[in-house]
């Protein structure tokens, strides 16, 4: 039986009462469920990931409960290779591709399977089922993926008694089976990279989640167009909460911490605190993405007149960060390299400010420099899928060094950032931050922007304001 918790209520369960706990249960296992949609897609991805390690064990855990304080944990979010490979999103699990003599792999999915009914496991303990809610059986988790399902449990047990063959594992998720499993840093952060370079071009259906990540995307975005009476009366937590009621009504959650940056707070890249006025005048900076029940999520920006109107200089630094987009943009198709996206939109930016006088030019001299950085800041977008920052640890020659190919999915967000305390600008520009960012598809001749339907330039942002705000 569980131990029970310092400080609770009750001292301990009586045989009577797990005597009556035990008993009157219905028989709740699902044989109705289908395969899920997703599994055939994540056993070619599967087939992928075996040929490039034959004759090695690859264990990819899905990662375990993190505690927030005393019994309360926060909310799992499984680790992403797990996700992409096993199609699925359960905690304590792990996806094991176990080598047979051909060269290829068979594939288990070890999962904690539901809490037995003929002890107190099942409603003693804070992680219990009757506290949690109810998982799936391991027959229904095989039904679902399509994977031999094996007990969690065993898992480790089953690793130290496996064959000899080389292994690896993805480090920092699981301690028990990385505590049983003889590898070493270098080959697991090998495996590491090589999951992040399989996400790097998305299928089919990755595409169409990322489709409804960015449409539920665009209508949250409206949503606070809508509520931006709300917000002056309040704060920039009323943003934030206006776009999270839409993320969890169509999607899982938001993909990351919503940047809802009014004023000054919109020269601070990561701004999550959103705890500042609202106030006619200013602009305000909104930065946020739906991730979808899958996990798939957006990454949008747009940089909004809170009166509806932008002043004459808040218009200047916006079309400048938007003919950046635009140039940036035009970069982005299959064959051109990664990072000429990136090139060409901080190109435009230095030589803007070189003319504006605020760095020394030429702007060519300027840009290899990177002068511009201190207004710029960032690069100018990102892979984009499970993560909002995805394939984060994909090779260098794949990624940042590589090639663009149809199927990939990025984002594309020049920005320029005046901060309040900037003495090297005259003081009406201090306070002033423009991003804007759009999620676009590399296609057999060019590129799609995902997220067209928000939008971009200066006439169009007033006009939609215009007709939504509140």
């Amino acid at each position: 039986m569980a131990k029970g918790r310092k400080n609770g209520l009750y001292s301990g369960v009586s045989e009577e009462l797990s005597a009556l706990m035990r008993t009157g249960w219905a028989d709740t296992e699902r044989h109705d469920l289908r395969l899920g949609e997703q599994a055939p897609y994540a056993a070619r991805r599967r087939a992928s990931l075996s040929a490039r390690f034959p004759g090695e064990r690859l264990v990819i855990p899905s990662g375990n409960l993190k505690v927030r304080s005393n019994d309360d944990s926060y909310p799992f979010r499984p680790y992403s290779g797990y996700v992409h490979m096993a199609g699925d999103q359960a905690r304590d699990g792990a996806l094991v591709l176990e080598p047979r003599a051909d060269g290829g792999h068979d594939a288990f999915c070890y999962q904690l399977p539901r809490d037995s009914r003929d002890n107190d496991e099942f409603w003693t303990g804070a992680t219990a089922e009757l506290w949690m809610g109810r998982r799936r059986s391991l027959a229904e988790s095989e039904l679902v993926l399509g994977l031999p399902c094996r007990d969690i449990r065993t898992a480790a047990d089953d690793l130290a008694a496996a064959s000899d063959a080389p292994s690896r594992i993805v480090r920092g998720l699981d301690p028990s089976l990385e505590a049983v499993v003889t590898t070493d840093e270098e080959r697991d952060a090998e495996l590491e990279e090589v999951l992040g370079d399989l996400r790097l071009v998305k299928d089919d259906w990755e595409i169409a989640e990322l489709r409804k990540a960015v449409d539920s995307t665009v209508r949250g975005f409206t949503d606070v167009i809508g509520e931006l009476s709300g917000a002056i009366a309040s704060s920039e937590r009323w943003i934030e909460g206006t776009f999270f009621r839409r993320a969890r009504l169509e999607g899982n959650a938001v993909g990351y911490g919503s940047i809802c940056a009014a004023g000054e707070h919109a020269t601070i890249m990561h701004w999550t605190d959103n705890d500042g006025p609202v106030r006619p005048g200013d602009l305000l900076l909104l930065d946020a993405g739906v991730e979808t029940h899958a996990l798939y999520t957006a990454d949008v920006t747009r940089t909004l007149p809170i009166s509806g109107t932008f002043t004459p200089l808040q218009r200047k630094v916006y079309d400048a960060v938007y003919a950046a987009q635009e140039a940036g943009m035009a970069a982005v198709k299959p064959g051109a390299a990664y990072r000429d996206f990136h090139e060409a939109s901080q190109r435009y930016l230095a030589a803007q400010l070189v003319e504006w006088g605020f760095i020394v030019g030429p702007a060519d001299r300027a840009y290899e420099l990177g002068l511009q950085r201190r207004f710029t800041m960032a690069g100018t977008g990102h892979m984009l899928g499970l993560d909002v920052h995805d394939c984060a640890q994909a090779r260098n020659e794949e990624y940042v060094d590589g090639v663009l190919e149809p199927g990939m999915v990025l984002t594309v967000e020049p920005g320029l950032y005046f901060q309040p305390d900037d003495l090297t600008v005259p003081d009406e520009w201090r306070g002033i931050g423009v991003r804007i960012e759009d999620d676009l598809v590399v296609t057999d001749d060019g590129h799609e922007n995902l997220s067209a339907g928000l939008p971009r330039s200066a006439d169009d942002v007033e006009a939609w304001m215009a007709q939504f705000a509140g």
